[in-house]
């Protein structure tokens, strides 16, 4: 198989067709598991068409360990309750909260991770209803964050080689690059995808950040990030393929390069340094 590549954090990095092969590995036998319990949480907007079949994605392994799966609703307009209801009586771990109205996503994921703290798991993941990162490698990422001592472990399409051709728009990915650039000369870090969605977080992670005190929008996860490092908490990354499908997306990219900078501006004023 080839040695792999390591970032600075320890984690292997597969590049290309090996990585593939890694993953079609796993995605086949269900993955090395930890012995550890997690609870996850999905963020859902206007996401009945993809939402089923990405909990039906979820390994079978991961169930025995999962205290519980929240779906957060975030006051969606289509049939995405009527899915949750039906997916929350098809299993006792699936649960669900309901946002009469949209309040952005990092709201959302303030409300899941108290809830996954409350759980008493021993790490929390964030996995989208829209489909765009892989369930499959959910056993992966619980084994690297229990061997690695990771308190952040985040998924990013850049290291597996697949950005673009799994149909990352070019201008994100253009612009992907140059923020992450700055993104880790400002953090001290060497990252390739601060942009992902697909976050694991330790317990030691959920009980130190002060989360519900960052952003409510999209820059929620770059906020956590920026916490961690403050805070003196362990980073890494693995990778994924990438998947953009026709979901719509709703990141304004303006709106959200100008979070980033802020974000970057924060953490070297020493805004993010405060623990619970």
């Amino acid at each position: 198989m080839g040695t792999p590549d390591r970032s600075r954090h320890g984690a292997a990095l597969y590049y290309g067709p090996v990585y593939q092969g890694v993953w079609s590995r796993l995605r086949s036998k269900g993955g090395m598991l930890s012995d550890a319990t997690l609870s996850m949480f999905v963020p859902a907007y206007n996401a009945a068409a993809t939402l089923y079949g990405v909990i039906k994605r979820v390994p079978g392994t991961v169930w025995p360990r999962l205290v519980s799966c929240w779906i957060i609703n975030d006051g969606s307009t289509d049939l995405t309750g009527s899915v949750i209801y039906n997916l929350t009586q098809a299993n006792r771990k699936i649960r669900a909260v309901h946002f009469e109205q949209n309040r952005g996503y990092g709201a959302v994921a303030q409300k899941a991770l108290s809830l996954c703290r409350n759980d008493g798991c021993d790490m929390a993941a964030c996995l989208h209803a829209d489909g765009q990162y892989p369930p499959e490698v959910i056993p992966q990422f619980m084994d690297t964050m229990r061997d690695r001592g990771y308190d952040i472990l985040q998924g990013s399409r850049i290291a597996s080689g697949t950005a673009l051709s799994g149909g990352m728009p070019r201008y994100k990915y253009v612009a992907g690059k140059i923020l992450t650039f700055f993104e880790n000369r400002v953090f001290g870090l060497s990252m390739s995808d601060y942009h992902s969605g697909f976050m694991f977080y330790s317990r030691r992670a959920l009980d130190t950040i002060r989360f519900e005190t960052l952003s409510r929008s999209f820059d929620f996860d770059l906020e956590m990030i920026a916490s961690a490092r403050a805070l003196g908490l362990s980073i890494g990354e693995m990778p994924i393929p990438t998947h953009y499908g026709t979901e719509r997306s709703y990141l304004n990219p303006v709106s959200y390069g100008l979070r980033v900078l802020r974000a970057m501006g924060r953490y070297a004023l020493g805004r993010y340094g405060r623990s619970r």
